[in-house]
């Protein structure tokens, strides 16, 4: 029996893409377990589905000052030898990587030990944690061409982003009827993130008679920006979050207005999905969402729009713009090299699970 060993933690996007490769890895054959942190979010994600998993200690690596600066290496040194010993016990065959600061103790526990790893770098340019983590990899997935380029002669593979399973099992008339909505006009879905966008919120809202005049829409606002005023509406539905329903919602949207997150863009992308991204500014993040827009621009995927220059007007434009000419969007995505991440992925560990046993 193969044995892999899964990590990423921090955010929701450092672990579903290892949740999605759960299913096939169990079909090849895997006995899987995972390692986070002692109390992080992916320790119930992962427990949830049945995964055996293992906390480490955990510190930030930060490029900015912060008392913690003191204390975190320490942390990090902790959850390293915390890492060896999981890992001398388990004795996986190979070592999957999703990124997050509590990955770079077990990737370099796995290197030393001599257990072959794979990385995956979900934006167009690694982040630090994976920066220090790449040296010790065998293999580098990654989500954009550009980004090869940017990586080790011989390590970079370009896979796309694993994507959930369950969102290619959506339904659109379930996703009409569990808003009330009809056929006879196109759907609008808005996704601004687990905790909303001001800006997307804004421009939806000040706008939605023009809107609602041609569209439907399904508005995922986050975490307390319900707006009352707007319950009842007909046409326009509002959540602070959707969980199962939300393969039913992308089934039935003709347009998607989203975030530029790497995993979410590549769930777009899976999905055939017309969209127009708002990539987070720079005073926000450090700018890898406008660099993952852009590159899903030039490849004909996407329409961008910056989020300094969204109003309620460039919006309304937009949003007609990629209706009109969606089947151009479509077609572009459908020529996209980015196909069957999962399988690719898979088909990199078994190569080098076999080759470790080879020794």
């Amino acid at each position: 029996m193969k044995r892999i060993v899964l990590t990423g933690g921090g955010t929701a996007g450092h672990v579903t893409p290892n949740m999605a490769l759960v299913p096939k890895l169990i079909d090849e054959g895997y006995n899987i377990y995972y390692i986070g942190s002692y109390e992080g979010m992916e320790k119930k994600l992962i427990e949830d589905i049945g995964v055996t998993y293992y906390g480490i200690s955990s510190g930030k690596l930060r490029r900015y000052f912060d008392i913690k600066n003191f204390s975190d290496p320490f942390r990090v040194i902790k959850g390293f030898f915390e890492a060896k010993k999981i890992l001398k016990k388990l004795r996986p065959d190979v070592v999957f990587s999703k990124g997050g600061f509590v990955t770079v103790p077990v990737v370099i526990a796995a290197k030393q030990l001599h257990i072959p790893v794979i990385i995956h770098e979900s934006d167009m340019t690694p982040g630090l944690a994976n920066k220090l983590s790449i040296p010790s990899a065998s293999k580098v997935c990654c989500n954009f061409p550009e980004t090869v380029k940017l990586l080790p002669e011989g390590k970079a593979v370009l896979t796309g982003s694993p994507i959930r399973e369950e969102l290619f099992t959506g339904k659109c008339e379930e996703g009409l009827r569990l808003c009330g909505f009809t056929e006879e006009k196109p759907v609008l879905l808005v996704i601004g993130g687990s905790l909303g966008s001001v800006a997307i919120n804004n421009a939806i809202r000040s706008n939605i008679d023009a809107l609602l005049e041609k569209y439907q829409i399904i508005h995922l606002c986050g975490r307390n920006n319900l707006d009352e005023s707007l319950e009842g509406r007909e046409g326009y539905k509002q959540f602070e979050y959707v969980k199962d329903e939300l393969k039913h919602y992308f089934a039935c949207a003709n347009v998607v207005v989203s975030r530029a997150g790497a995993n979410a863009i590549c769930e777009l992308l899976a999905l055939r999905k017309p969209n127009i991204l708002i990539p987070l500014g720079l005073e926000a993040s450090r700018g890898d969402q406008i660099l993952n827009a852009e590159s899903f621009e030039n490849q004909g995927y996407s329409y961008v729009l910056q989020e300094k220059d969204v109003t309620s007007e460039t919006l309304l434009n937009a949003v007609n713009s990629v209706y009109e000419d969606r089947d151009k969007y479509i077609e572009a995505m459908h020529h996209s090299k980015l196909a069957n991440p999962i399988e690719t992925i898979v088909n990199l560990a078994n190569q080098l699970a076999s080759r470790k046993k080879k020794r």
